[in-house]
């Protein structure tokens, strides 16, 4: 069963802003773009033993991207990403994600 959550939930998005939401219980993880927010509840709950109390999911679209060469312009475009900002209960929280013990 943790392989299909794993192929839901990608990795955890560390960034400052990410890391100021901690302080909220609300935590940021990149997810596969089919996933709905029924799936993505299961799997953090699955993955991680807590209690989801809501999801927010944000589809990012990809960027076009130029390459300069010999040849002249390459285009090309990154892929579609989906990120889901989740909120847990009161008095939880993901040590993986809150880097604890570093």
């Amino acid at each position: 069963m943790v392989a299909g959550m794993l192929e839901i939930i990608k990795k955890p998005i560390i960034t400052e802003k990410a890391m100021r939401l901690g302080d909220k219980r609300q935590y940021v993880f990149e997810v596969d773009p089919n996933a709905n927010k029924l799936q993505i509840k299961k799997a953090i709950e699955e993955l991680f033993e807590v209690n989801v109390v809501s999801i927010r999911t944000v589809r990012v679209k990809g960027k076009i991207r130029l390459r300069w060469t010999r040849r002249g312009v390459h285009r090309g475009k990154t892929p579609l990403r989906k990120k889901a900002y989740v909120t847990l209960k009161e008095g939880q929280s993901i040590e993986l994600v809150t880097g604890a013990g570093t």
